[in-house]
């Protein structure tokens, strides 16, 4: 990983795409740095989009309320936008509500098995508010486990046939083979039309944890906050930048190097 400092072309940047857990927030919270940074990229008609694991419930309250053009939540399951001269949030899944439904069901068994076989865990605080995904928390709410515990959480969940990612704070775990980056090309698509295949370059994307490696791999100019040094060894492909301060103060120092080599 190379210095922040070496990313270079930063007039040439059309957005932002971002992690939030440890990434925009610190220590679980929004700082006014950090949003303050989001809310002045925005400000300069670049694309903010956050691209999270977080659930619908938040994603709902995101796309109308933060100064953002559209999010995607639980690691590609879905993207929100919130049209606001129309007054209407527009909501697209991978997968219709049917499915969803059945698939939610068999989740709850799968949770009930890796809560047993994985002691100190727990139910993600915010899984009532989530539609398509399982999120066992390893050290948001409960007392921290070792990484080697959500690992151990991660092959419990593949060997019950779900796709797994380890994030900063929580394992999570949904049917199907979409993740965050997947998504996001269908985003860009459907409502920018635009092809990432195509214009990569154009944007970047921050995050922090394992579950951020596709957006890693996939963008030319990927940054990682320097709390990623955690995750050292366990990330199946690094950020190309990484910056000095970590979390939201890494975001805002992200976001003040884009502005003032714009």
């Amino acid at each position: 990983m190379r210095p922040l400092a070496k990313l270079r072309g930063a007039s040439q940047v059309r957005g932002l795409l971002f992690d939030i857990d440890d990434t925009l927030t610190t220590a679980g919270r929004l700082t006014a740095e950090a949003y303050g940074a989001m809310e002045q990229l925005k400000r300069t008609g670049r694309l903010v989009i956050p691209i999270t694991g977080r659930p619908a419930g938040w994603c709902d309250h995101i796309a109308r309320m933060w100064p953002v053009d559209a999010v995607v939540g639980e690691n590609g399951a879905f993207y929100f936008w919130h049209d606001a001269a129309a007054g209407k949030l527009h909501k697209r899944y991978h997968e219709p509500d049917a499915q969803r439904a059945q698939q939610r069901a068999r989740l709850q068994a799968i949770a009930e098995r890796i809560l047993r076989e994985v002691p100190g865990t727990a139910l993600a605080s915010d899984q009532t508010y989530r539609e398509t995904d399982l999120a066992i928390d390893f050290c948001e709410d409960v007392p921290a486990l070792p990484l080697e515990a959500a690992e151990r959480i991660a092959a419990l969940m593949r060997e019950a046939g779900l796709t797994a990612k380890v994030s900063s704070i929580h394992v999570n775990g949904w049917f199907g083979s979409y993740d965050k980056l997947s998504m996001t090309k269908t985003l860009f698509t459907e409502r920018f039309g635009t092809d990432l295949d195509a214009t990569n370059g154009a944007f970047v994307f921050a995050g922090d944890s394992p579950n951020d490696a596709p957006m890693f791999a996939f963008f030319e100019r990927s940054v990682g906050v320097a709390n990623i040094a955690r995750f050292m060894g366990h990330l199946a492909s690094a950020p190309k930048y990484i910056t000095q301060r970590e979390s939201g103060a890494g975001f805002a120092e992200l976001v003040a190097y884009l502005l003032a080599e714009s």
